[in-house]
């Protein structure tokens, strides 16, 4: 019989290895080996991180498991990453993604 693997190993956690920090629009927050980007901001009481293409309205994390695209994010300068989905990494710089993420390419 298979062993069944825990949660902890099932998403790369490893809770041995000492906490680290990555940035929300320039402030530092503490992120734990394992944890998605999503996980890192909602343990630092950030639940928004993007806003809708009309009308501005603030979005976050709302299914967790990378169906339903409310926690897109700018991460590390690629718009549009979703936060539930991507593992933070020590260093990473995430910033509020508004609108579509483009607005380079705005005319």
């Amino acid at each position: 019989m298979a062993r069944e693997r825990t949660p902890a190993e099932l998403v790369g956690a490893a809770p041995e290895q000492p906490p680290f920090d990555i940035t929300f629009d320039g402030r530092a927050i503490t992120a734990l080996p394992g944890q998605s980007v999503a996980a890192a901001l909602w343990s630092a009481g950030v639940l928004a991180w993007r806003t809708t293409r009309r009308g501005g309205r603030p979005r976050g994390a709302f299914c967790g498991i990378g169906q339903c695209y409310d926690c897109l994010a700018t991460i590390n300068g690629r718009p549009n990453r979703r936060a539930c989905l991507v593992p933070a990494r020590p260093g990473d710089t995430i910033t509020t993604q508004e609108g579509h993420g483009h607005a380079e390419l705005a005319v």
